[in-house]
């Protein structure tokens, strides 16, 4: 095999509580993730100069090792000293600094095509064990679906999938550094947690009004705050018939869920003309049994 295209799938999150800051400054989390179905897509292919090339339709992502891609295919090399080169190509589809994985999603990608292209012989958890390396997100990222995420959010336990479901995706025209908001963030002295268990419970149920009636993310008492728009759109998605809205991850994404396309639609277009968002999307939740296919 001489090339390979992967899709890179962003996450929303569903459920975000932050426990503890850790005394080697990372944060103890228990959050719910969630495949939607918008990607970015990598294309790779080999070549027999040494090195790694990396290119990109978007002008505001770096091309060198300061990109999780990069630093993916890096570690791959280093691993299984590679002494080919590879060709990447990405195609960006998922918003940037918006609380959705991007990133991250990417480099899962990256070290799975990598994987298949050179024959490298790793499973699924050694892809994980490799990833958390770059970045906490990336072994959910690997698997994808429906996953509660515990430590730094590299202990991941498979949930059933929510009922099928309309999604407004909306990202306003500001960027949101993650440091930013966890710097902010003071742990140990939030008054609210979102339910987490009754949340898991509601997916094992199936229970569509229990899973939107507990969506919650501790991080918007920091990204909120800094950034009044994200709680416009959460209100203005409720106005038009969302069941319910959040922010995901730090922000500054705003999702709303929706029984019906035609009302996501109408909502999204609404979203639009009140300028409150640059990226807009209409989508669904995206499950392991789909990726599979």
């Amino acid at each position: 095999m001489d090339k390979t295209t992967q899709r890179a799938y962003a996450k929303i999150n569903i459920g975000l509580d932050v426990l503890r800051r850790r005394a080697d400054g990372y944060h103890e989390v228990k959050m719910i993730m969630q495949t939607v179905d918008i990607y970015d897509e990598l294309v790779l292919e080999k070549r027999k100069q040494p090195g790694i090339e990396l290119c990109t339709d978007n002008s505001e992502l770096p091309t060198g090792n300061d990109n999780l891609i990069y630093r993916a295919a890096e570690l791959l090399f280093q691993e299984k000293k590679i002494t080919e080169g590879v060709n990447i190509k990405l195609t960006k589809r998922i918003p940037i600094a918006a609380g959705m994985a991007g990133g991250s999603a990417d480099a899962a990608a990256a070290l799975r095509g990598l994987n298949e292209l050179f024959d490298m012989g790793y499973s699924l958890p050694e892809l994980q064990a490799l990833g958390v390396r770059l970045g906490a997100d990336i072994p959910y990222c690997l698997a994808g679906g429906t996953m509660l995420s515990e430590g730094i959010g590299e202990i991941l336990t498979p949930l059933p999938a929510p009922p099928a479901a309309y999604l407004v995706i909306a990202k306003p025209d500001i960027n949101v550094s993650t440091a930013f908001v966890y710097g902010n963030l003071h742990a140990d002295r939030l008054t609210w947690h979102p339910d987490i268990d009754g949340m898991i419970d509601a997916l094992q149920k199936g229970d569509f009004h229990g899973i939107t009636d507990k969506l919650g993310n501790v991080l918007e008492t920091v990204t909120v705050k800094a950034y009044p728009v994200i709680e416009e759109i959460k209100e203005l998605l409720r106005k038009q018939g969302a069941e319910n809205a959040l922010m995901s991850g730090s922000g500054p994404t705003v999702f709303g869920i929706f029984r019906e396309e035609e009302t996501a639609r109408r909502a999204a277009e609404a979203v639009e003309h009140g300028l409150l968002a640059k990226q807009i999307f209409v989508t669904t939740f995206y499950s392991r049994e789909q990726r599979a296919k």
